[in-house]
């Protein structure tokens, strides 16, 4: 165990290294080169090109995870990384200014460059992204007369200073496409146009001056305005949506590029899970580069984790996974992944034929069936001169979202599902169909017990998680105290805005203030029998409410009115409440106006001589917690902290510090933490923030036994995880643990105690695939010429791909047929045509391996039954990792 423990550590080191020769090298991996671009396509060093981007959020995820998942982008076949840049995390406060750690954004763009991707970095500096106050930073609501985005000369000022520094930055550091850097898109400003009318003349004048300034700056590369109609002339305006194939820019002399593909969409807490079926991402993305599109770009490819108080609002979630082809881990999202790289391999081998026709030639095939055919011409730049003017590429489409059709395209007769789109690089094979899915399924665990797998080399159960609360297990505690802890409590007339108060350096504000009950009003209320109410006009994110140190109740909402009934006595009542922000408001117009809190009248109903206003008595206020005041969370501030042993018959008690240690668990997979346990509150783990946690459950209706990929998506079809709680797991980042000794504290809210917490990693357990021996030949038979740009199939017999995690290998197959297998992954059976040598050949190939490729043809298997068109069904388990005797202990 010892000696696994070094060799992980001598990878890590070999790896940091690695890293850095990356970011040291990232320079001088391009040669200098211009961008521009016209109506078809961006031109890169003279040449124009079909680009596949991969949204990745650099704070996000690590920088020690930042390598793995650029090279899986492009793996995946991605030829750009695209990222917003975040400006209350560059500049958290006025003038003092962060590029360290996970906003070290040039150690990202320099990686970025050295694995051979362009870069498109979307400076805004409004992001929305779903992050916290849609990434501007909170001090700027403070700056007198300010008014966000809009012609205002406070915000005009601060915003040219910040996308100066960042451009500045970027020059200074040679990262420009003309200085051999890999950037060669910039955006200005983000989605403006969706909120442009709501200042009236003054919108257009700001989007104008924005314009005007970001190309000011000299960057010497084409800048965006997404969803911006009216962008001037020298901007390219582009789109973001879940289908762009009818987008068409504002001018002809601009290409037409695709900045956000929704591939999946965020989630709140107490809301079900979003996803987006994979064969209709492929049928958009197709259908986009069928209709004339040059950049297509996933938002997101990776969507990562919003750590510490990121997350934007209200009440969305610390989890970005976004449904991503990339997981929040960083492991392959399959088939979506697999997919998506079989579709983007196919768009390759028509890119010579797409960028040398300056538009398609349009075929009616059927009522919803149409072609878009690229004859590859030689462009008056020079760039494909070389080229045979015989290069042809097509879309075959059919947009019907229910009926197959079978269509007659130049001689040839081929059949389409619905809601699908193939594929032809030659104009003749068929390389790709939208809706047949030939990449592998992969089923995630989430984790593995050393006992229970140690007694049975078959693994029969990997889904059993670690456990973190055992009783050799010791925890610590700290009492929150509730209301006011410190010398910096201030008393003022009337209600004060939450922002106003903690300028977001905590999500917790408490307002105390006390009222006098005399005999006459308990005496009215136990003649009437009712109970006298706190009402509050309008609240947002979350309140709770106390009446002399009881917890009276809590609501959450964006801006709704609470009434709460409360229990009074005779004298000096203590009226304590808690508001708390659960992420600022990232989308809309006039978000500096927007606030948190309470708004309008703050009363006490039911009285006997009437209404009590509250909303005028003097209130004592006290931002955030004294445990966040201590840093107790802090590696180095805990031993002095205060704590105390927490008894396992301890009686739970609300807004409580809970502290231990543990060990990590063994191997490299992803590790998690289990929560669902608890009710609310924050995580550290050796001083890192995690982030939010809140265990509310998904409503159990909603949620379709199956997922229909055909049709027009939106956000609200194929939900999952009905009755469920919205998020249980919780990423941590490796980087953020040691072998041994982790401190991980938290903080309860609620009346639950931490015994329950578990920790795991997460990997891929269970793969399957199914391929027809009719299925369209391997990607990588194909081939250009180097003459005439032709291309040639060398080779249509299909191959079937499985693959495991890194560290992992195919430890056994569970189920293989070649014939006319029945049912889909964990449900495969034998149908009656059957080649009984099915499984002894498929586990020659792959047992012992990470990955292996099978022929699928009568050749490798026999013929079990003639004129039946057969296919292969496989079903795998891929091996525990190699540490698995060293899970997580205390």
């Amino acid at each position: 165990m010892v000696m696994r423990r070094k060799a992980a550590l001598s990878l890590l080191w070999i790896l940091t290294a690695l890293t850095l020769h990356l970011v040291i090298v990232a320079s001088e991996y391009f040669k200098p080169f211009n961008v521009t671009y016209d109506h078809r396509a961006l031109i890169i060093a003279g040449k124009r090109r079909i680009l596949i981007s991969a949204g990745i959020h650099y704070p996000r995820a690590t920088p020690e995870m930042w390598p793995q998942l650029i090279a899986r982008s492009k793996e995946g076949g991605a030829d750009v990384i695209e990222t917003y840049t975040f400006w209350n995390g560059h500049e958290p406060v006025r003038g003092q200014y962060n590029f360290e750690g996970r906003y070290d954004i040039v150690k990202f763009a320099k990686l970025v460059g050295s694995h051979g991707l362009y870069l498109f970095l979307r400076i805004g500096p409004y992001a929305c992204a779903e992050w916290n106050f849609g990434g501007f930073p909170v001090w700027l609501r403070d700056i007198p007369g300010i008014e966000f985005r809009t012609d205002n000369a406070p915000f005009k000022e601060e915003m040219e200073r910040f996308v100066k520094k960042i451009v500045d930055l970027m020059m200074a550091e040679s990262l420009f496409s003309w200085q051999g850097g890999p950037i060669i898109l910039l955006q200005i400003e983000n989605e403006y146009g969706n909120i442009e009318s709501s200042f009236g003349p003054n919108g257009k004048k700001y989007m104008k001056w924005a314009a005007e300034m970001a190309v000011g700056l000299g960057a010497g590369v084409p800048w965006v305005m997404c969803k911006q109609a009216d962008a001037p002339e020298y901007i390219i305006d582009t789109c973001n949506a879940y289908y762009c194939d009818g987008f068409r820019p504002n001018s002809e002399k601009k290409p037409k590029i695709w900045t956000e593909n929704w591939d999946g969409w965020f989630a709140n807490w107490g809301e079900r899970l979003p996803r987006r079926p994979t064969e209709d991402i492929a049928f958009a993305i197709a259908r986009f580069f069928q209709r004339g599109g040059s950049l297509q770009n996933y938002y997101m490819y990776f969507g990562g984790t919003n750590f510490g108080r990121t997350a934007g609002g209200p009440t969305q979630i610390t989890s970005y996974d976004y449904d991503a082809p990339l997981d929040e881990y960083g492991l392959l999202r399959q088939p979506k992944w697999g997919h998506l790289k079989d579709l983007h391999a196919a768009i390759k081998l028509c890119e010579p034929a797409l960028v040398a026709a300056d538009s398609p030639q349009y075929i009616k095939l059927g009522p919803k069936q149409e072609a878009h055919v690229y004859h590859g011409t030689p462009h008056n730049n020079g760039q494909y001169l070389s080229l045979n003017e015989s290069l042809c590429a097509a879309f075959i489409a059919n947009i019907d979202e229910h009926e197959s059709a079978t269509v007659k395209f130049y001689g040839q007769e081929y059949a389409l599902p619905p809601w699908s789109v193939s594929i032809l690089p030659d104009c003749r094979n068929t390389a790709f169909n939208t809706a047949k899915v030939g990449a592998q399924t992969s089923i995630k665990t989430v984790g593995f017990d050393s006992v229970s797998v140690g007694n049975n080399s078959l693994f029969p159960q990997l889904r059993i998680k670690s456990k973190l609360g055992s009783i050799s297990q010791s925890w610590m505690t700290l009492k929150e105290p509730l209301g006011v802890w410190g010398d910096k409590n201030f008393t003022s007339k009337g209600i004060l805005e939450h922002l106003n108060v903690t300028k977001d350096q905590s999500d917790y504000l408490w307002y105390l203030t006390r009222i006098y009950i005399s005999d006459d009003d308990i005496s009215f209320w136990e003649e009437n029998d009712v109970s006298p109410t706190i009402d509050i006009d309008s609240m947002r994110d979350f309140v709770r409410i106390f009446v002399n140190g009881q917890l009276a109740g809590s609501m959450k909402g964006k801006w709704i009115k609470v009434v709460q009934p409360v229990k009074l006595v005779q004298g000096y009542n203590d009226i304590l409440l808690l508001s708390e922000t659960v992420g600022l408001q990232n989308y809309g117009a006039l978000l500096e106006k927007d606030g948190a809190g309470f708004k309008g009248q703050l009363k006490l109903t039911g009285c006997r001589n009437g209404d009590i206003n509250l909303t005028t008595s003097s209130w004592t206020y006290q931002a955030g917690l004294k445990g966040e005041f201590l840093n107790v969370y802090d590696v180095n501030s805990t031993e002095r902290a205060g704590w105390t042993e927490l008894p396992n018959d301890a009686i739970p008690s609300v807004f409580s510090w809970y502290r231990t240690k543990f060990d990590a668990p063994g191997g490299t997979d992803p590790v998690a933490l289990d929560f669902s346990s608890m009710g609310k509150g924050q995580a550290w783990v050796n001083g890192n923030h995690i982030g939010r946690y809140w265990t509310l459950v998904a409503p159990k209706n909603g949620c379709g036994r199956t997922c229909d990929y055909r049709g027009a998506y939106n956000s609200d079809k194929c939900r999952t995880n009905c009755g469920e709680l919205t998020q249980a797991w919780y990423h941590i980042p490796r980087s953020w643990l040691k072998t041994s000794n982790n401190v991980l504290v938290i903080f309860e809210e609620t009346d639950k105690t931490p015994f329950e917490i578990s920790i795991t990693t997460r990997s891929t357990e269970t793969i399957c695939a199914q391929v027809s021996e009719k299925h369209y030949p391997p990607l990588h038979m194909w081939s250009h010429s180097e003459f005439d740009g032709k291309l040639s199939l060398m080779d249509k017999t299909p191959e079937m791909h499985l693959q495991c995690d890194e560290g992992h290998t195919i430890f056994s197959i569970e189920f293989a047929s070649y014939g006319n297998p029945k049912g889909s992954c964990q449900k495969f059976s034998q149908g009656k045509c059957h080649a009984a040598n099915s499984l002894s050949i498929v586990s020659q190939a792959c047992k012992g391996r990470n990955s292996c490729t099978i022929g699928i043809s009568n050749a490798v298997f026999g013929d079990p039954c003639r004129h039946v068109v057969k296919n292969l069904a496989v079903q795998a388990k891929c091996s525990p990792p190699p540490d698995l005797c060293t899970s997580a202990s205390v």
